[in-house]
């Protein structure tokens, strides 16, 4: 019993670790300059649901591409520095907000900083970069929740069946 417990607890961890190394290897492989991207959307959004890792996944991409596009964006506009930063973040947390991106809007946000933070020279480059290293981590996470569970919580109400 304790060892079923112990098994079914580490499920997630297990899959959250696979699918972070087999993203940072995909972005590693394809040279792609931050693989660190890559990695954390693919831990963000596994899940041992797949229909929630589906939401995670949709809600990380298009906050991303709100982020990045206001952030490379705003890199035309606003100057440089900690003003800059923080215009952008606001920016992009309220179009976030406007086009319903729900929890995305933090995400959004922060996107939007870095670019004009650390990518303000290529900023539409980096975005692009960003949107890309976020959809590989998105969709390995995404395969692998559609790896059957090795142990069910029998404890539990499946989903379908909760009222």
């Amino acid at each position: 019993m304790r060892i079923k417990r112990l098994l079914l607890k580490l499920q997630l961890p297990l899959r959250a670790t696979t699918a972070a190394v087999l993203s940072l290897v995909i972005a590693q492989a394809l040279q792609l300059p931050f693989p660190l991207y890559a990695f954390i959307a693919a831990v963000i959004v596994t899940d041992l649901q797949p229909a929630t890792s589906r939401q995670l996944g949709l809600r990380r991409i298009w906050a991303t591409v709100i982020g990045a596009s206001c952030g490379a964006a705003m890199a035309q506009v606003v100057p440089s520095g900690v003003m800059g930063v923080g215009i952008g973040i606001l920016a992009a947390m309220l179009l976030a907000q406007f086009l319903k991106a729900g929890e995305g809007v933090k995400v959004a946000g922060y996107i939007s900083g870095i670019v004009l933070l650390e990518h303000a020279a290529e900023p539409h480059t980096y975005a692009f970069l960003r949107f890309v290293e976020t959809v590989i981590g998105v969709l390995v996470a995404w395969g692998i929740s559609y790896i059957p569970r090795l142990f069910r919580d029998d404890t539990q109400t499946p989903p379908d069946k909760a009222s």
